[in-house]
């Protein structure tokens, strides 16, 4: 059986609206997993790295290189990390915030990635030098002709891709669907 155009397919209890708590768990065991891989693997990275050339993995395609970004992705805003650290400060209350109305498996997947993936950065913003909230993020995932990346980023990345899966069927956050306007034109003619 398939659900009206704008029906809900909200999973939550309606009785409190609340979300699922399968919903809950995914997005936590997501987000703690993802956050788990980025803090090791950088760990790891920095001692085995450090001092290193670029360690081929895959021929020239995939190399191991370690370096400090205190930018954002490809460079961007380098020199502003406080302003950084501040925005995924606010990121991370966000995502935190929204998964309160979580009732989608697509949203509580993109959402567990976007938190990990802030945290992940954030916590090198904090702990590395320079200092607190100027701390470089550790990078070491090296693609010809692209900038060098960490795991932390691609977590965000596959974030970005789920997020725009959802927003293209057309899925809420608390897994209740967008209304189809031409149904709901339809139905006001008729």
């Amino acid at each position: 059986m398939q659900a009206a155009p704008g029906a809900s397919l909200n999973t939550s209890d309606s009785t409190t609206g609340r979300p699922s708590g399968r919903h809950l768990w995914l997005f936590a065991g997501i987000a703690a997993s993802a956050y788990t891989v980025d803090v090791v693997t950088k760990v790891v990275a920095v001692r085995a790295l450090t001092g290193e050339p670029r360690v081929p993995i895959v021929g020239d395609v995939l190399s191991l290189y370690l370096t400090y970004n205190s930018g954002a992705a490809f460079s961007f805003l380098t020199g502003h990390t406080e302003f950084l650290s501040v925005v995924a400060l606010v990121a991370t209350v966000v995502v935190l915030w929204v998964a309160r109305r979580l009732g989608s498996t697509g949203w509580a997947v993109a959402l567990g990635f976007l938190l990990g993936g802030v945290a992940g950065n954030l916590t090198d913003r904090i702990f590395r030098d320079p200092g607190p909230f100027r701390g470089h993020v550790v990078d070491f995932f090296m693609l010809p002709n692209f900038p060098v990346f960490n795991v932390a980023d691609i977590c965000i990345n596959i974030a970005a891709a789920t997020i725009v899966v959802q927003a293209l069927r057309g899925v809420n956050v608390d897994g209740s669907r967008h209304a189809d306007p031409d149904a709901d034109h339809e139905a006001s003619a008729s």
